[in-house]
């Protein structure tokens, strides 16, 4: 089975790269400098770049790639990047992603909700899920809809709690924060701020992590559950009547946490 290999970008951003063989793919690189390093140290020939949306975090380095490694494939969410990147192969919801180099393949999520055009990449070695969903949050909604977005959450909520998520921020010890202000009492979101202090203490990584830890500790895939609806009409000081209602005000929360 591949390696997966974190690299640290930007402030806060993770870049994935999935080594074996010799050969990597990398997802959503901000930046090619890091990049590159570890291709070098690893003696390592880029056979794809995966991209989950159009930010220039997510992208900014794959013209420099691209450049650097002409045979180089790239699959990405939406035809408006072929402005930018004429090699771009359009990936859609459902399509079956064959990575022979990695002897793996992914399944194409549609996520829209952070962006119209938000993808994901689900498969045996995991979910590379972009701005959607973070540990204990989910991404701000920069062009798609609270609908699409909660949509989306449910889509992830509903994969097998085993599944590894690669998300493509570290959020996670301030999204967590926000969610002991939602459920207070939640003992496995008590426990989980206690290991991601440790670990940030530490500076290691909290990414990735197992989506059963989000189905229990993250507020925005427990938009359901009695505990959230009522911390929600509690601090609106109105009905929240349904998921949407709930979700819209705990996001707008968080935007101002």
């Amino acid at each position: 089975m591949a390696q997966i290999i974190t690299i640290s970008s930007r402030q806060d951003n993770y870049i994935w790269l999935l080594m074996k063989d010799g050969y990597a793919v990398v997802v959503d690189p901000g930046e090619a400098r890091p990049v590159e390093r570890v291709l070098k140290e690893q003696q390592l020939q880029l056979a794809a770049i995966l991209l989950t949306h159009h930010h220039d975090d997510h992208v900014g380095g794959v013209a420099e790639l691209l450049a650097a490694h002409p045979n180089c494939r790239l699959y990405g969410p939406d035809e408006a990047l072929l402005n930018h990147f004429r090699a771009l192969q359009v990936m859609q919801d459902g399509d079956r992603l064959a990575l022979p180099e990695l002897d793996t393949e992914f399944q194409v999520l549609a996520l829209p909700g952070h962006t119209q055009s938000h993808i994901g990449f689900y498969g045996p070695l995991g979910l590379f899920c972009g701005d959607v969903l973070f540990g204990g949050g989910c991404g701000r909604l920069l062009g798609g809809t609270p609908e699409q977005m909660l949509t989306s959450l449910h889509r992830l909520k509903s994969l097998p709690g085993d599944t590894w998520v690669y998300c493509a921020h570290e959020y996670t010890w301030d999204n967590l924060r926000f969610c002991l202000t939602v459920e207070p009492d939640n003992q496995a979101l008590l426990e989980r701020v206690r290991r991601c202090a440790k670990l940030r203490r530490q500076g290691v990584p909290t990414v990735p992590f197992p989506l059963a830890e989000e189905q229990t500790t993250n507020c925005f895939l427990r938009t359901d559950q009695p505990s959230v609806r009522s911390a929600a009409q509690m601090m609106a000081m109105s009905e929240c009547n349904n998921e949407i209602e709930i979700f819209v005000f705990l996001r707008q929360k968080k935007n101002n946490f």
